[in-house]
């Protein structure tokens, strides 16, 4: 009897015990979501020439510039820096760009932004930039959106150009 009743505890340990082992805490979803812009945009297209991995920050009532500040270098998103992957080399406003992985910073302006590819991998932000890892520099003119873009947002065009936009404001870099 004794046996039978250390046996039957055991077993409402163990059962007590294993579901709190396999209860998961998941994470609410992100505020700044994780999104991919891509070159053919076709899910089904394997043979992709462009691929921006990039994470969505909303403005929520806030000016772009306290976000993106002009004349500071951004990380083109929030949460890790932007990062873009060419699987074939390219023209990227008219730089030659090997295939591999890159960041994508920016320098925000009124007029103009700095589009940034660079070497370094695996960043948060845009704390540890480093000018000597940029493997190009380009200027994008800014343009005005007609509408609000709510969420910093990344599109590629059939003519593989790439488009950022945030609120009022569209940026385009031309890649062959």
């Amino acid at each position: 009897m004794r046996k039978t009743f250390l046996t039957i505890v055991a077993l409402v340990f163990a059962i007590a015990f294993s579901n709190d082992a396999l209860a998961q805490d998941f994470k609410d979803l992100d505020k700044s979501p994780m999104d991919v812009a891509s070159y053919p945009s076709s899910f089904r297209e394997s043979d992709k020439v462009i691929k921006i991995t990039y994470s969505r920050p909303q403005l929520k009532g806030r000016k772009l510039t306290k976000l993106a500040p002009y004349g500071k270098i951004w990380r083109t998103g929030a949460n890790e820096a932007t990062e873009i992957t060419f699987y074939k080399d390219v023209t990227f406003a008219g730089k030659p760009i090997k295939a591999g992985t890159y960041t994508l910073y920016t320098i925000p302006g009124a007029k103009e932004w700095t589009v940034i590819i660079s070497n370094q991998l695996n960043v948060w932000g845009s704390y540890f930039y480093k000018k000597d890892q940029d493997v190009a520099r380009v200027i994008a003119s800014v343009k005005k959106s007609n509408k609000n873009i709510e969420a910093f947002s990344i599109a590629i065009d059939d003519g593989m150009d790439i488009h950022m936009g945030w609120g009022d404001v569209v940026v385009s870099v031309p890649v062959e």
